[in-house]
């Protein structure tokens, strides 16, 4: 679903709030790309220890460990009160951010030496990540029409690795991470922030995401386009995001 674009029933010259799209933000997580399945992240993990388990087992293990909270996974319902105040704190610090995931890892018992920390290192890795199938081309066309392109993640870690390892660091102009900026999405600020190192009003910016969050954008003036989820490596469906670009008369 898209916000804050008027659709366009109309010719341009008989539509003037139609708003070109001259700068494109993008989320991090569910939107350029997903953690690795859950059961390979924890055989992963399990290895690094020098454990080697049976699918089963990982199985198990990984439902438990999703279900207190993954880093890149679902939110978790209840937080120990001991991590309270760093699990709030986990996306402006990469301190609080190993020692939220660290920590809430270490509720489950696997009987595994050092697997919350190996847990953890997993999802700083490029191979705890499967960049979706259209992200690299999108990003890739948007160059060519002359979009310059921001990542807008509320993360604890730096994601440039990554983007750097999938051939896209070229093609990304602007790191917005929480951890560095100080404020998290859906704070206005640091959607404004984005717009401003790329050079552009808010008002001629997308902001690509998949969560509330990321919706907010909207409050600091730009559009909204929100993505369905989509499993790690497919086709994301973020050619949606060239059609709204070429709003501006760019083409890919």
């Amino acid at each position: 679903m898209v916000h804050g674009v008027p659709e366009n029933t109309e010719p341009p010259d008989k539509h003037p709030s139609r708003r070109p799209v001259r700068a494109v933000l993008f989320d991090f997580h569910g939107t350029l790309a997903q953690v690795e399945d859950p059961v390979d992240w924890v055989l992963a993990a399990a290895a690094v220890c020098g454990t080697t388990l049976g699918r089963a087992t990982a199985t198990g293990l990984a439902d438990r460990l999703v279900s207190v909270g993954r880093a890149g996974g679902p939110v978790p319902g209840r937080i120990p009160p001991h991590l309270a105040e760093v699990y709030a704190e986990r996306d402006l610090s990469a301190h609080a951010h190993r020692a939220a995931y660290t920590g809430l890892f270490a509720t489950v018992t696997s009987g595994i030496d050092g697997l919350p920390e190996a847990l953890y290192e997993r999802v700083l890795a490029v191979e705890g990540w499967a960049v979706y199938a259209d992200t690299v081309p999108t990003l890739r066309a948007l160059r060519a029409a002359g979009i310059p392109v921001a990542v807008v993640s509320n993360i604890g870690f730096d994601i440039r690795p990554m983007l750097t390892a999938w051939g896209a660091a070229d093609l990304v102009d602007e790191a917005v991470l929480s951890y560095e900026f100080g404020r998290c999405k859906p704070d206005p600020a640091i959607f404004r922030y984005a717009c401003e190192a790329l050079g552009v009003a808010p008002e001629h910016t997308l902001m690509v995401g998949d969560t509330p969050a990321d919706a907010a954008a909207v409050i600091a003036g730009c559009a909204a386009l929100i993505m369905p989820p989509t499993a790690p490596g497919e086709v994301h469906g973020l050619a949606s995001v060239l059609d709204l670009a070429r709003c501006d008369g760019h083409h890919s």
